[in-house]
């Protein structure tokens, strides 16, 4: 069985090759989303002195649970349909529609 974002990843060729824009607008926003809730802030330097060196500020990614990234795509999916509901009310179909598409894209892949 592959993990979320492996089909996340695996999505996003697949979406540019057929030039689904919303797809892949989509894809990568969750894929965005994902990467930046794994960072972590790096320490401060001893004694407040700026960090110089190669590699310093380098810091390992924290380790994410299938959970973990589900609610993080089901946010990505929630925000993207109160947006659409927002633009009707202001009357922008079109940009509705668009950020629907997306919110689709993304809930295809969490079967």
């Amino acid at each position: 069985m592959t993990t979320l974002r492996g089909r996340l990843q695996a999505a996003l060729p697949t979406a540019m090759k057929a030039r689904d824009k919303p797809a892949v607008a989509a894809l990568r926003s969750a894929l965005a989303a994902i990467e930046n809730a794994a960072a972590v802030a790096p320490r401060d330097a001893p004694l407040g002195l700026p960090a110089t060196g190669l590699g310093v500020t380098e810091v390992a990614r924290r380790e994410q649970d299938e959970a973990e990234i589900e609610r993080i795509v089901r946010a990505e999916i929630d925000e993207r349909l109160a947006a659409a509901g927002e633009y009707d009310g202001l009357g922008r179909p079109d940009e509705a529609a668009r950020l629907r598409a997306e919110a689709r894209a993304l809930e295809t892949q969490l079967s």
